[in-house]
Order: C-alpha cells, then sequence, then structure tokens
C-alpha cells in the first residue's frame, strides 16, 4: 500500500528545466544524458496514512531500487523502473509483532507477494522545475496508474569531490490501497474509525548518473 513510493525514480526526470520564470519553457540544465541508479543512501521512500482521525501514521520502506533513463533536452522521453521489497517495511516503535502483521495476510501479505514495482508511462511538464509522473504501480497483485508531483532540486555535471552527474527531486502522490485489494481497517461510511483508505506517498531522492567528462586527469 505504500510503495509507490518507489516510484521515486521517476522524479529524476525533472531534471530538463531551467531555473527561468515560472512560465518560461523548460531549456535543458547542463547534466548528461544517460542511465542514472539511484543513490541509496541519500534516498527515503516514506507512505502516511491516517489513523482514527489523531495522526498520519508514518512509516517507511528501507530496501529499494530505481533505474533511469532520461535526457534532459527531452524529459518526456524518460523511463522510470522501480521495485520496492514490501518486507522491509519498518516503523519507529513497533510494538511486539505489530510489523509481522503489517507484512501479513490482512495487510501487505509480503509471503504471497514479495515485490512491489512502479514503471513510469507518461511524464509531463508543469511548472518550473516541477513534473508530473504516471506510472503503473503494481501492489499486492494487481496494478493501477498512480501519478507523482515531482521537483527537481538541482543537479551538475560532476564536481572535483564527486567526478559523475548527480541530480536531485521531491515527490509525493497519492492512492486508494483498497484499489489493490487492501481494505482491512477502513473506517465505516461517515466514521474515521479505522485506518484511512487513503496512502500518502513522500519521496527524497538522489541519482548518481555519468562519469564526468571534465574529471582532472589522475596524477601518476
Amino acid at each position: 500500500m505504500k510503495s509507490l513510493v518507489l516510484t521515486c525514480a521517476l522524479c529524476a526526470i525533472a531534471t530538463g528545466f531551467s531555473q527561468a520564470d515560472e512560465t518560461a519553457a523548460p531549456a535543458p540544465m547542463a547534466v548528461p544524458a544517460g542511465a542514472y541508479t539511484l543513490d541509496k543512501a541519500h534516498a527515503s521512500l516514506l507512505f502516511r496514512v491516517n489513523h482514527l482521525g489523531f495522526s498520519n501514521f508514518t512509516a517507511r520502506f528501507t530496501r529499494f531500487e530505481v533505474r533511469l533513463q532520461f535526457d534532459p533536452a527531452n524529459p518526456a522521453a524518460a523511463h522510470v523502473d522501480a521495485s520496492i521489497d514490501p518486507r522491509s517495511l519498518d516503523i519507529d516503535n513497533a510494538p511486539a509483532g505489530f510489523l509481522d502483521t503489517l507484512r501479513g495476510a490482512q495487510w501487505l501479505d509480503t509471503e504471497k507477494f514479495p515485490e512491489m514495482t512502479f514503471r513510469s508511462t507518461h511524464v509531463e511538464a508543469t511548472g518550473l522545475k516541477k513534473l508530473r509522473v504516471t506510472g503503473d504501480l503494481t501492489l499486492h497483485g494487481l496494478t493501477h496508474p498512480v501519478t507523482l508531483d515531482v521537483t527537481y532540486n538541482g543537479g551538475y555535471a560532476g564536481h572535483p569531490m564527486d567526478p559523475h552527474a548527480r541530480i536531485g527531486f521531491s515527490a509525493h502522490g497519492s492512492f486508494k490501497r483498497s484499489d489493490f485489494g487492501i481494505a482491512f481497517g477502513i473506517p465505516p461510511a461517515g466514521t474515521i474509525m479505522g485506518v484511512s483508505d487513503a496512502v500518502q506517498v513522500i519521496i527524497e531522492s538522489e541519482f548518481n548518473g555519468p562519469a564526468w567528462a571534465g574529471a582532472p586527469a589522475a596524477q601518476h
């Protein structure tokens, strides 16, 4: 119910936008085209569900992979392919047995469905450094489209201390867990006594790209 996350990777396509006026046409950034991979040390995949109307319960997945192909001159042609291990679900201060319950048959059923995936199908620019990325999310054995709103946070072609391209993104979106066959605990109509059907997804990510062409030659 939360994987969407993954979807994170899609974020990377936003790198094709300049820092001009919000109404200006997108312009290519000085970032190379090619394959980009997730920097796991600088990435997080969170989800939130409303609990009894009292709080937005927050959890995370700690194991996920994202692969991105994109050209900054043509961000709409970008492709993101993400996979998430639902068994990596984690929360703060989990009571004894609680994580096993969430991984069990009433919720994620990770023994039967050990992988979640997100594959982008459409990308569009919505403003300065803003993208909307739609893709197919497969969760709990079912596949439905999910849309993420993405912000490009910056990037460079390389740096003397980091001799490859790097780009960073933030993304968020939502979906209904009932669409994916996870309906346990949804509040009866007209009440908040349960766990919301709506799942909010929050993604922070950085990606490593092609080697920096301007890297200084090795000294011998």
